[in-house]
């Protein structure tokens, strides 16, 4: 409870500056009705329409909590206008581009550790491709996914391949910098005793860098989730998508509906939450089963 205390005031603070922010931004829907009706628009008028109008600027909190309730129990799992069948669509090219993502950023850095000469010619690459926004990266990935029928080869969608590429692509770096860290984590004294003991360069890894790297290794990891999420997310934009969470939040900018915008919004967060927690818990249990203090 002691530190429930200040979490709780600033959500506190978020709430009113958000319930002010609402009333400010959407008070100009209420003025220009009440000028039409020939009405006078008084304080008790001013706080009850900005805060049921049905394409408001800016929702308030109960606004988008009822919508993400609804979208949430409303309909059944299987149904597409549930949030759950969209998150579940998302999550699905998350945890492949994740994957993906992991695998390529390990073994980059395993190879950026073992090598001077792999390391000059692809972390600059690697630092520099993460320079590239995704917005416009996406539409490309799009084009070429869909032109040379990567999907089509290996029996899935295109669009999930593309998505998955595009979260693939927002995940690795962190996964490479982590892992780059953790592995060069051991001090010389310590690969001194294994050479001491005759140790190759393969236990060497596998007895001394690997389990240093571990630490590393699941905080890089809690954060490449999170991007592969985002990922996902963008990469259902450019494709024209119906399904997952970010068509969801496209479909309610199309058609005027900011309410959905955001109800969509916060069903990502809470995924991204949801994705996080799992990850620390699996992050206990390996250090645990290694040893570790954790």
């Amino acid at each position: 409870m002691r530190n429930a205390g200040p979490v709780l005031a600033v959500l506190g603070l978020i709430l009113a500056l958000w319930y002010a922010g609402a009333v400010w931004l959407n008070a100009a829907w209420t003025y220009d009705q009440a000028s039409r009706n020939g009405t006078e628009v008084t304080m008790a008028l001013l706080l009850s329409d900005t805060m049921a109008q049905e394409r408001p600027v800016l929702p308030p909190p109960h606004q988008v909590a009822g919508e993400l309730w609804k979208g949430l129990t409303a309909w059944a799992p299987s149904s597409k206008k549930s949030l759950v069948y969209h998150g579940l669509v998302t999550l699905t090219a998350t945890f492949w581009g994740f994957v993906f993502g992991t695998v390529l950023g390990c073994l980059m850095a395993v190879g950026i550790v073992r090598s001077r000469v792999i390391e000059l010619g692809l972390m600059p690459w690697a630092v520099i491709s993460q320079t590239i926004p995704v917005v416009a990266l996406a539409p490309m990935i799009v084009v070429l996914s869909n032109t040379l029928g990567f999907g089509e080869r290996i029996g899935v969608e295109n669009q999930l391949v593309s998505k998955t590429i595009i979260a693939a692509y927002l995940s690795y770096f962190p996964v490479l910098v982590g892992m780059v860290k953790g592995l060069r984590a051991p001090d010389q004294m310590q690969l001194d005793l294994l050479k001491t003991y005759g140790a190759s360069e393969i236990q060497t890894f596998r007895l001394l860098r690997l389990p240093s790297s571990m630490p590393y290794l699941f905080a890089s990891l809690k954060v490449g989730i999170a991007a592969s999420l985002v990922g996902a997310i963008v990469g259902e934009l450019p494709t024209g998508a119906i399904e997952g969470l970010g068509a969801r939040m496209l479909i309610g900018s199309q058609f005027g509906s900011p309410i959905i915008v955001w109800a969509a919004l916060f069903a990502a967060a809470i995924l991204a939450g949801v994705l996080v927690v799992v990850m620390a818990g699996v992050e206990r249990l390996v250090l645990k089963k290694m040893g570790m203090a954790q």
